[in-house]
């Protein structure tokens, strides 16, 4: 029994010797981690030895054109698709994405093509319009579902950090610093994303820019109606003077306020949005396995002539549903 007691013993200490060992390298691991990522893209792309006017063309090459109020939708959707490029972050240009799921498009549907042909199968309108369908969403559409994901990412991270950077903004200026100052201290404490943008913000001011043109031109490319207000604070204290610090905390603690609203709704309206995202991705996975496990199984059908028909209504009424779907699941705050 004694025996045994003192292994248990030895066995319990050898583990909390390995546990312990382990907590503090890998702890030392992430904080070093922690420490080498809380510089923003464009400190380290200036630290790297990258000129000031290089690196801010490189961050300001996805930015959205100015959107007039009586735009069409297809400029308007063009424009919406360069933010999302733009808030990705990613190295390629909004053109090179659109480029590349074009060409992807073109490969993919010559591809299928040419194995249908090879397997004899008739190549009727309805055969072309699924080949088409089913390119168009591997090219297109599984693309701009990544891009989307990334970018409402970042997005949600903007937001987040935003109360902060203002935190940041209202001590400089409590302490006597200037309005610039007050923008390179959060430039310099913040990470990506707005640590970058208000460095944008104080490179286009350094380079002769009016300070209240380069933060509107940072509220437009992300269209956050939080930017939008602090916008409206500079402006107008720039104006008519006033405490711009005393403004600023309360801004904080509105969109603080704000935030937590809107994540409660989020919470109660959480069953229908899942609904609502099964009741969009349902028939596509359903279509995308079926012609997994067997491809005639469409392919087949589609060479009757109704299924030209049948399917274009088919694919409007989808449509309709996900934009009806979207509308409901939408809520604002």
């Amino acid at each position: 029994m004694t025996a045994l007691l003192i292994r248990l013993v030895v066995l319990i200490a050898i583990f909390a010797s390995v546990f312990l060992f382990s907590q503090v390298v890998v702890g030392s691991f992430l904080n070093r981690r922690a420490e080498q990522s809380a510089v923003n893209r464009r400190l380290t792309l200036l630290r790297s030895g990258v000129d000031h006017r290089a690196v801010t063309d490189s961050l300001l090459k996805n930015a959205p054109p100015h959107l007039d109020a009586d735009a069409g939708l297809p400029t308007r959707v063009r424009v919406a698709f360069i933010r999302s490029v733009m808030m990705t972050a990613w190295p390629v240009t909004a053109r090179q994405l659109a480029t590349g799921m074009a060409a992807a498009f073109v490969v993919i549907a010559s591809a299928i093509l040419f194995l249908l042909w090879a397997s004899s199968f008739a190549l009727t309108p309805g055969v072309l319009l699924l080949v088409l369908v089913i390119a168009s969403a591997i090219a297109v559409g599984l693309p701009l579902m990544a891009i989307s994901r990334r970018a409402q990412k970042r997005r949600k991270r903007m937001e987040e950090q935003f109360p902060l950077a203002l935190d940041v903004f209202t001590r400089s200026l409590r302490a006597g610093h200037p309005i610039a100052s007050a923008i390179s201290l959060v430039t310099e404490e913040m990470q990506d994303p707005i640590g970058s943008e208000f460095g944008l913000v104080a490179d286009e001011v350094a380079y002769g820019a009016d300070l209240n043109d380069a933060l509107q031109g940072m509220a437009d490319r992300w269209a956050l109606e939080d930017m939008k207000m602090f916008v409206v604070c500079v402006s107008v204290q720039s104006e008519t003077g006033g405490n711009l610090a005393e403004i600023l905390e309360n801004l904080s603690s509105v969109i603080r306020d704000r935030a937590s609203m809107y994540m409660k709704v989020r919470a109660l309206s959480s069953e229908g949005r899942m609904s609502g995202w099964m009741l969009t991705a349902l028939p596509v996975l359903t279509l995308l396995s079926m012609l997994a496990v067997s491809p005639g199984f469409y392919f087949d059908v589609a060479q009757d002539p109704i299924f030209l028909g049948g399917f274009t209504t088919l694919l409007v009424l989808y449509a309709i549903g996900v934009l009806a779907i979207r509308k409901i699941i939408d809520l604002k705050v």
